[in-house]
């Protein structure tokens, strides 16, 4: 299921989505916004995953990916 909703997009964020359907790269305008919403929906959860797993006690037989993942993964924009 799916909810129609209304938003306000700078003109060159639509000018953006409009040359990727345009050149076949996305199928949709609303299929790159809710492709984008997912990629961002899963980047909050493994920043949260990753903020309980450094709060873990010492010892934590994860700390050594975590630490991995800090160095090597770029969560941010």
């Amino acid at each position: 299921m799916s909810i129609q909703i209304a938003v306000r997009l700078p003109d060159e964020t639509v000018a953006f989505l409009d040359r990727a359907v345009a050149d076949g790269s996305a199928p949709s305008r609303a299929a790159l916004v809710a492709s984008a919403l997912e990629r961002e929906m899963r980047r909050r959860m493994a920043e949260r995953d990753a903020d309980l797993l450094r709060e873990a006690p010492d010892g934590d037989d994860l700390d050594d990916l975590v630490n991995w993942t800090a160095r090597t993964v770029d969560l941010g924009d």
